[in-house]
């Protein structure tokens, strides 16, 4: 059983930084991944950005490239996304969520995740 908790969304100008969290309640497998989802307002819900648990591997939107970076702390059993440069295009919902591995070319799937954050609202705007 897997619990997250998403936050650190909040309201910023356009060309500012937030950092979003993402702490999960149970033990995550050093084989499985975190990714950050979002769903801005009358859109569907978006893949953001993925890393593998061990940070072998990270995966990024072309929306986020050069933008944001994902990461994890794994004695605290908790992810980051790091969110700079921020645009009024980024705002929206964003979620965390948990997978059990990672598949090649495959991770930017919903489906592909087990576990999500109640998400966190992030607003750009002047």
């Amino acid at each position: 059983q897997v619990q997250l908790a998403d936050s650190g969304g909040g309201l910023v100008q356009p060309g500012g930084s937030l950092r979003l969290s993402c702490a999960a309640s149970g033990r995550l497998s050093s084989n499985g991944v975190m990714g950050w989802f979002r769903q801005a307002p009358g859109k569907e819900r978006e893949f953001v950005a993925v890393t593998r648990w061990n940070g072998a591997s990270s995966n990024y939107a072309d929306s986020a490239k050069g933008r944001f970076t994902i990461s994890r702390d794994i004695a605290r059993n908790t992810g980051f996304l790091q969110m700079n440069s921020l645009k009024p295009e980024d705002t929206a919902v964003y979620y965390c969520a948990v997978g059990a591995r990672w598949v090649v070319g495959r991770m930017f799937l919903e489906r592909e995740y087990d576990y999500w954050g109640q998400g966190t609202q992030v607003t750009v705007s002047s």
